[in-house]
């Protein structure tokens, strides 16, 4: 009995340890697949772009994205070697301990065996029963052979249960060291494309050095885009906020008559101290629940496209000597033509144009999402949007024939990290 409790133990354990090896091994695979995605992705991008032409910033960036994606993936893949290793170790413990098991069902089988057969005769037994002193003692002998009997039949089906348990455990250890190999394979071929890229990556850079003075026009350039933009957006913010503040005075103002309509001798209230701007924009109850709903949000926001690769983070970045540039957001580089999406339910404050390229803002409560370079709009100012709504297309580069999305978050008139927001990262 006891053996079979903890043969039975043994099994539970290994169910247990297989269902969370199979959920972690699905989770690491889902991440390589998605970094294979991006990188093929930005493959496609690079590719496209003619070898004549000059390097450019978003080439610069799209290579350093790639070059990122590479380095996570070999970790992903190293992983994943890690966790099937701990599994081969533990898939050979449990093969050793059931083949100890059965080695012990084995020799208890053979010892009842025996004694079946010393005893094997109908005569025999009789003799046995009716050698008792009593009646009670009889019944006790016969239920003895009857349990002798149920028991060699039980022990001979463990046995069978057994080694059928080892068998499936040496075909998983077989499985397991297959994909091990496959594994380490696909992990040699990403290290020696990283060695490509960063090679490439080093001629790029000494190119740029060379081109300095036209790289540092291109810099400039973006920089002054850049920094104009960013104050066509802020002026856009600061007047919802003003008019949000305008709005609730005037409903302070409206609600401040009635009263003194309703009761006339009562004394008139003292004046209001100005609005902050957070007050402002969260001054009805449906701004403040949907503003409350946003930040609950938080790392489940949907991406604000469908399938894309990150080639320029939030913060500043040096390039050559002393040139800096500031991101307020995320550059996605996706799909040519990819539909642009709403990543929370909200209203469309503003629709910016600025060369041929639309710029539209989503106000969420007392948070605003801005999404940059789009090449066509599909909604209004002052309408709701729900999460996911397509709100647009992405702009193509006439020049490279990249689609490059930039996402911004902005809490109140202040830009924030969007990273943290989004799903997965």
């Amino acid at each position: 009995m006891i053996r079979i409790k903890s043969i039975c133990c043994l099994l539970l354990f290994m169910g247990i340890g297989l269902s969370s090896w199979a959920q972690s091994s699905a989770q690491l695979k889902k991440q390589r697949e998605a970094l294979t995605r991006e990188i093929e992705l930005l493959n496609q991008t690079l590719r496209s772009t003619s070898k004549d032409k000059s390097l450019s910033l978003k080439q610069v960036n799209a290579l350093n994205a790639q070059i990122n994606l590479r380095v996570k993936k070999i970790k992903t893949i190293n992983s994943e070697v890690n966790l099937i290793e701990s599994q081969i170790a533990k898939n050979t413990n449990t093969i050793r301990s059931l083949q100890n098991e059965l080695a012990k069902l084995k020799k208890g089988y053979a010892s009842m065996v025996q004694f079946a057969f010393r005893n094997s005769s109908a005569y025999n037994k009789l003799m046995f029963i009716f050698a008792s002193n009593d009646f009670n003692q009889a019944y006790k002998r016969l239920k003895y052979l009857q349990q002798f009997s149920d028991s060699r039949k039980k022990q001979a089906k463990e046995i069978e249960e057994t080694q059928k348990s080892i068998e499936q455990k040496i075909a998983e250890l077989a499985s397991n060291k297959k994909e091990k190999v496959v594994l380490l394979s696909d992990q040699e071929k990403e290290k020696q494309a990283l060695d490509g890229q960063k090679s490439v990556k080093s001629k790029v850079l000494n190119d740029l050095t060379k081109k300095e003075k036209e790289y540092k026009q291109e810099l400039n350039k973006k920089q002054q885009e850049d920094a104009r933009l960013a104050r066509a957006i802020q002026a856009a913010i600061r007047r919802e906020i003003e008019e949000a503040r305008r709005k609730a005075e005037e409903e302070e103002r409206r609600r401040a008559a009635e009263l003194a309509k309703k009761n006339p001798n009562a004394k008139a209230p003292e004046p209001t101290a100005r609005k902050t701007d957070k007050e402002a924009l969260l001054s009805t109850p449906e701004a403040a629940k949907l503003a409350a709903d946003f930040t609950g949000n938080r790392g489940r926001l949907p991406w604000p496209v469908a399938s894309g690769s990150v080639t320029q983070g939030y913060g500043q970045y040096t390039y050559g000597k002393g040139v800096k540039v500031n991101s307020n957001g995320l550059t996605i580089r996706t799909a040519a033509g990819a539909a642009v999406r709403a990543v929370f339910d909200g209203v469309v404050t503003s629709i910016v144009q600025l060369q041929n390229q639309y710029t539209v803002i989503i106000r969420h409560g007392n948070y605003f999402t801005v999404y940059q370079n789009m090449k066509t709009v599909s909604v209004s100012r002052n309408q709701k949007v729900s999460v996911k709504q397509t709100i647009g297309t992405v702009a193509v580069d006439a020049t490279e024939g990249t689609s490059d999305l930039h996402f911004e978050l902005w809490q109140g008139t202040s830009p924030i990290n969007p990273s943290s927001w989004l799903a997965g990262n």
